[in-house]
């Protein structure tokens, strides 16, 4: 095999050098049409942004009520509560997945 000194190093090669892309493309009078399609996620992602622009996402006062009930040593956990909002939370995470499926 007889190697090819011909070839430049990569260093001094130019952009111009090469063909572009659309250089290699044939050129056909086709109109491309550029289409967006946005997924039904869209949405959700936007009202996350309102709600954070508003501020609405945190009740600073309850959270401000739960913490001084943790330092009092008055808050009470209810773990049929917190068992049934996890299932719910898990219902509809599986909802979703199948309906973006």
């Amino acid at each position: 095999m007889k190697i090819d000194k011909s070839l430049q190093p990569v260093s001094t090669v130019s952009v111009s050098d090469g063909k572009r892309r659309t250089d290699l493309t044939p050129n056909t009078n086709v109109e491309q049409e550029n289409n967006v399609h946005l997924s039904s996620n869209i949405a959700k992602l936007q009202g996350i942004d309102s709600n954070s622009a508003s501020g609405s996402i945190v009740n600073t006062a309850r959270v401000q009520e739960i913490k001084q009930a943790i330092s009092e040593g008055n808050f009470q956990i209810n773990p049929e509560v917190v068992a049934d909002r996890l299932l719910e939370t898990v219902k509809e995470l599986i909802h979703s997945r199948n309906g973006a499926a």
